[in-house]
């Protein structure tokens, strides 16, 4: 198992570089008060979690994955794991970068607002894989690039058909009596639907052939 999280992680050490330069640059764009980069960098680290994919198939990784023993199982769980890692770190950075800021800049920390903040970015990163993991595994990574972008923009226009069509007054008020509750509720989400996702792509992986 552990072979098979260092393997990815060797894989995108290139990237690390890159990595590097746009967390420097979100940075001086966060002190200048131009973006939030709360959600940018994590869901970075799915996307270079993502070309790894590219990488397995150009140097036909799995047909050697699978005949080693438990093969199958610890390639999808290593690749779920090495990709949680990454956003946990990034998220963790992102946390001590937001308090120097604060510090930096004169300003009382907020807490709550940090922290709630970070979870709704590691969930809605970690949402964006569990979408997209069983689809490349499913189709492979060059068709499910078109797939992902076609569900995307399917999220899109349904989003915003709920916006016209759904009494959102009646929504932000169901919502408001879960306020206290919010915190568990996302980090409940953010362990089941990545093992649901999991469930879903090792299953999909098991039938495979290489």
């Amino acid at each position: 198992m552990l072979g098979f999280i260092k393997k990815d992680l060797l894989m995108i050490k290139s990237n690390f570089k890159i990595l590097g330069f746009l967390i420097v640059f979100y940075i001086v764009m966060g002190f200048m008060g131009q973006m939030d980069i709360s959600f940018i960098l994590p869901f970075m680290c799915v996307m270079i979690m993502i070309s790894t994919f590219s990488y397995d198939t150009f140097n036909n990784w799995d047909a050697y994955a699978v005949a080693l023993p438990n093969g199958r199982l610890n390639n999808v769980k290593a690749k779920y794991l090495a990709t949680i890692l990454l956003i946990v770190v990034t998220a963790f950075l992102m946390l001590i970068l937001s308090v120097i800021m604060a510090y930096s800049q004169n300003t009382v920390i907020n807490w709550e607002n940090i922290i709630f903040t970070l979870l709704g970015s590691v969930f809605g990163t970690i949402l964006s894989l569990s979408f997209m993991f069983p689809i490349i595994y499913k189709m492979g990574i060059e068709k499910a690039r078109i797939c992902i972008f076609a569900g995307v923009f399917g999220i899109i226009i349904l989003a915003g058909l709920l916006f016209k069509y759904v009494n959102l007054a009646g929504v932000g008020a169901m919502l408001a009596k879960l306020e206290n509750y919010w915190p568990m509720i996302i980090l409940a989400a953010c362990v089941l639907i990545p093992y649901i996702s999991y469930r879903i792509s090792l299953k999909i992986y098991l039938k495979k052939e290489f």
